[in-house]
């Protein structure tokens, strides 16, 4: 014989364990699809954007300046380019390889008056023509810049600056890195300076 609070206790315990089980299926199947996205061998890099504060420090880092142009390699939703546009009176162009964020941004890009000032292109980073860029700007991953590096050399004119937030290109030696605190975490950045080889590489 079952008392009946023990049918109840019983009852409510499957529940709890359906629950549990549909929660952890749930886990299990987006985490799976953002894997399956980031495997996509030209994507190289979560969409995870930069905080503003850090935007505005990485641009004052790079000592933008009004005639320079700004190449931002996965914009995101455009608050890079934006700022260096905006705020720093630059001409900017972010480059992003998914669809639907570059639409969300050109979109604002647009609403936002800046449309003969900053430049959305649908690409990949890594077959972007850099040679206009006075300034590059970067949050990616370590392994990602390791792949632009060459790029970077080689087309990259002598004074042109490279900004990453928080992730190194290996290899090179910083000009400047800066660490910040922003909503509770410390952000690092890395400036380097497109110069001699002997100037760029790590010693």
């Amino acid at each position: 014989m079952q008392f009946p609070f023990l049918r109840v206790l019983s009852g409510v315990l499957a529940a709890g364990t359906a629950v549990l089980a549909t929660v952890a299926a749930g886990t299990v199947l987006s985490t799976s699809a953002a894997a399956q996205h980031f495997t996509d061998p030209d994507t190289l890099a979560p969409y995870y954007p930069s905080p503003q504060a850090v935007v505005e420090r990485m641009l004052a880092l790079a000592d933008l300046k009004p005639d320079d142009t700004v190449y931002d390699l996965g914009c995101g939703d455009g608050r890079i380019v934006i700022t260096a546009a905006t705020k720093f009176s630059a001409r900017a162009v972010g480059v992003e390889i998914r669809s639907d964020i570059y639409k969300s941004t050109l979109g604002r890009v647009a609403s936002l008056g800046l449309s003969d000032r900053v430049k959305i292109v649908r690409g990949d980073a890594l077959k972007t023509n850099l040679r206009p860029a006075d300034v590059v700007t970067l949050y990616l991953l370590t392994s990602s810049n390791e792949r632009l590096r060459p790029i970077l050399e080689a087309q990259l004119k002598p004074g042109a600056r490279v900004v990453s937030h928080d992730y190194e290109i290996r290899s090179w030696k910083p000009e400047q890195t800066e660490r910040i605190m922003v909503d509770g975490r410390f952000h690092t950045i890395y400036v380097y300076r497109m110069g001699s080889e002997k100037d760029t590489k790590r010693k």
